[in-house]
């Protein structure tokens, strides 16, 4: 009977076609984005971001060394996303270098057996859009279909799924809150609902100019957090007020679109009186998150659900730690429960894992590594680890 469970346990078949792949951010992974607004708040006197973001990984230049990786290991899927500071440096100039470089991302993907999925936005903008009011400037969403219709040579061809704005709902919340510290876990500030507006008009209005493109199928991405009641009287109606601004009213949004991304780490736990800090008897990430596979089932439920079936594409699940066998660990609890979703009838297009490198994790600087890749930050030498191998060979199975 043992031998029964152990066979059906290793025979969880994913459909034919899914996507299995890794993903990053221009900021984070690049180096050198001078002209964008994160640039300039890592460089502030009296900032909170621990440190700045440099050269960060060199994957400007190193791209292709990076998604050969990528292959050769057997995934076949790679999100990135595109710098709008460096396609608009400055108000209405537009570098066509800049198109040409992340056009030739794309050629180079799909060279390499990896379908390109490609976000248009991943949190950073001009510092010119930025000084003049960011979000909150009424032009905001105007300028971003401009940007848009500007980028549509880099995903002309080739490119199935374009991701318009990443996780807008923490984009929101740092448009609200004051410290860019912990972006999806305990204590998240108060989003900023007229950014949100903003943010939800840019995307109609992205997806609008996309559709110009018969072969793009295109959707935002939002950040699941896996809101739990703790039960206690009052914690369910806190949980709703909570989480339905940060979370619920943009998987709502996405209703009518190609597909949501869903984008899945952690759950925090809500009280009566708000959300909790995470216990001190789990274990907890590098981030300080506890370690929480289902965390991603619940997420594309929630997804499946609140978009009245949308499709769902993965665009980021993982964990920062410097253990390797907990990565591996964590994404196969993860798989177990995203299978058992799709065994349950949800639409799920693909698994892209965050990161593909060990890269610049925004307000906490270089020490949580969520890559399948590590980097030697003097050398910029790449070193697979033994997660990159054990997700390939799941690819390659297209199982587990």
């Amino acid at each position: 009977m043992k031998e029964v469970r152990v066979s059906e346990q290793q025979s969880l078949q994913f459909p034919d076609g899914f996507l299995w792949g890794a993903a990053t951010a221009a900021h984070q992974v690049e180096g050198g984005n001078v002209s964008n607004d994160w640039w300039l708040k890592e460089h502030t006197p009296g900032t909170t971001i621990v440190e700045p973001s440099g050269d960060a990984v060199d994957h400007y230049h190193r791209y292709r060394e990076d998604m050969k990786l990528l292959a050769d290991a057997g995934l076949t899927s790679y999100r990135f996303s595109i710098e709008w500071a460096r396609i608009e440096p400055e108000r209405g100039y537009v570098s066509r270098a800049a198109i040409d470089h992340y056009r030739r991302m794309v050629d180079t993907a799909i060279e390499l057996g990896l379908e390109p999925v490609v976000s248009l936005l991943h949190f950073t903008v001009p510092r010119w859009m930025f000084e003049a009011g960011f979000w909150r400037n009424p032009e905001a969403p105007e300028l971003f279909e401009r940007f848009v219709e500007t980028a549509l040579p880099i995903v002309s061809d080739g490119v199935r799924y374009v991701c318009t704005i990443n996780e807008p709902n923490i984009a929101a919340m740092l448009a609200g809150g004051e410290d860019a510290a912990n972006l999806v876990a305990y204590g998240l500030p108060n989003p900023d609902l007229g950014v949100a507006d903003a943010l939800l008009d840019s995307h109609t209005r992205a997806r609008s100019v996309l559709s110009q493109l018969p072969q793009i199928e295109s959707g935002w991405t939002v950040a699941t957090q896996a809101f739990h009641s703790t039960g206690e009287p009052g914690a369910d109606e806190k949980l709703h007020e909570y989480g339905y601004p940060r979370d619920d009213w943009y998987l709502e949004a996405a209703r009518g679109d190609d597909f949501v991304g869903v984008q899945a780490y952690t759950r925090t736990f809500i009280g009566s009186e708000g959300p909790l800090p995470v216990a001190d008897d789990v274990e907890t990430t590098l981030t300080g998150w506890e370690f929480f596979p289902p965390a991603l089932e619940l997420g594309v439920r929630s997804a499946w659900e609140l978009t009245g079936g949308v499709p769902v594409l993965v665009t980021e699940n993982g964990i920062a730690t410097s253990d390797d066998t907990r990565r591996i660990a964590y994404t196969d609890g993860a798989l177990r429960g995203l299978h058992a979703t799709i065994a349950d009838g949800i639409d799920v297009r693909g698994y892209l894992h965050w990161s593909a490198l060990d890269n610049y994790e925004w307000a906490s600087g270089f020490r949580p590594t969520f890559g399948l890749i590590g980097i030697d930050r003097e050398t910029f030498e790449r070193h697979p680890k033994p997660s990159l191998a054990w997700l390939g060979d799941v690819a390659r199975r297209n199982g587990l």
